[in-house]
């Protein structure tokens, strides 16, 4: 067992690790856990459903095949309006929440379900046939970080060498980074054009752990061509990651981030989380400081106890 799944097995609410060590202890992992073999192209037409980065991570997942995406807001709509459906896989790493209702639903209309999942108590199992069921490992983590579980489910999919992206991280990324993150207002991360459907995951944490805190904006290289830089920010920092930029922001504001060598979607989402878990230490937590009240908050809304800590 490596030194960040080591911290993640004792922390506490005290000791919230952020997202790097997260992220290095979720490579750790998968340096020498099996994930399951999951057959991405079993559906002709398949309906992905997640929430959050779920849904990004099914549209990862689907990028070659004829799929429909949908999240809990918008699933019905898709089952109604495009008949050629022929099977739902429902991601979700804690099979519950809104996944139960989906997963209920989709059983009503008796058509052919897989759940991906981390939890092996998953409440939505109830509508799924035992052999659909598929439970990714995954390291106890803060509420909301989701890194374990969404970047097992990539693996799956690109057999990366966790092991070689670790030690990119640390020997080529770390010495990259600067020590004054908290001199900057605003992030503007840049990703080549084929990592289009990461720059979500990216957006998505930036909400989680600084929500109207921090301004940020994450875009490919040809969409920042198209009026994403009318308006300047003199603290502004643009990190591009694995395209050089040479035309957006400043150039002392600058910074690249090499990806690994034959860098797939686990490869660009570690990287990006560990240079955003680098932010996070270096600016005022308030995700820590929230995370708390946010679980109490939300538990009330969705009438079950969602704990800080997922363990």
């Amino acid at each position: 067992m490596g030194k960040n799944e080591t911290i993640l097995q004792s922390f506490g609410l005290e000791t919230l690790p952020d997202l790097d060590v997260v992220t290095l202890g979720a490579l750790e992992l998968f340096s020498h856990a099996q994930v399951p073999n999951v057959d991405y192209t079993t559906f002709l037409r398949p309906l992905v459903v997640g929430s959050g980065n779920a849904a990004v991570a099914g549209k990862l997942l689907f990028d070659d095949v004829d799929a429909v995406f949908a999240d809990e807001s918008s699933y019905i709509q898709a089952l109604t309006t495009v008949p050629s459906i022929d099977g739902v896989v429902l991601i979700s790493a804690s099979g519950s929440k809104h996944a139960v209702t989906i997963a209920k639903a989709i059983a009503d209309r008796k058509l052919p379900l897989v759940l991906l999942t981390n939890n092996t108590q998953a409440p939505a199992k109830e509508f799924v046939e035992e052999k659909n069921v598929h439970v990714f490992p995954k390291n106890r983590e803060p509420y909301t970080y989701n890194t374990s579980t969404y970047m097992g489910l990539l693996f799956s999919k690109t057999n990366e060498d966790a092991a070689l992206i670790q030690k990119h991280l640390e020997t080529e990324v770390l010495p990259l980074l600067p020590k004054n993150f908290n001199d900057y207002k605003a992030f503007y991360l840049i990703l080549p054009d084929v990592f289009t459907g990461v720059r979500e995951m990216f957006r998505t944490k930036f909400d989680e752990l600084f929500g109207p805190q921090l301004m940020a904006r994450v875009f490919t290289y040809e969409q920042t061509k198209h009026a994403k830089t009318v308006i300047p920010h003199e603290s502004e920092l643009f990190i591009s990651f694995g395209v050089e930029n040479t035309l957006f922001g400043k150039p002392e504001n600058r910074l690249f981030i090499p990806f690994p060598q034959e860098c797939d979607y686990a490869g660009a989402m570690a990287t990006g989380y560990f240079v955003i878990g680098h932010i996070q230490k270096q600016l005022y937590p308030y995700y820590k400081e929230r995370v708390e009240a946010y679980c109490e908050e939300t538990s009330k809304a969705f009438g079950s106890t969602i704990s800080p800590i997922v363990e």
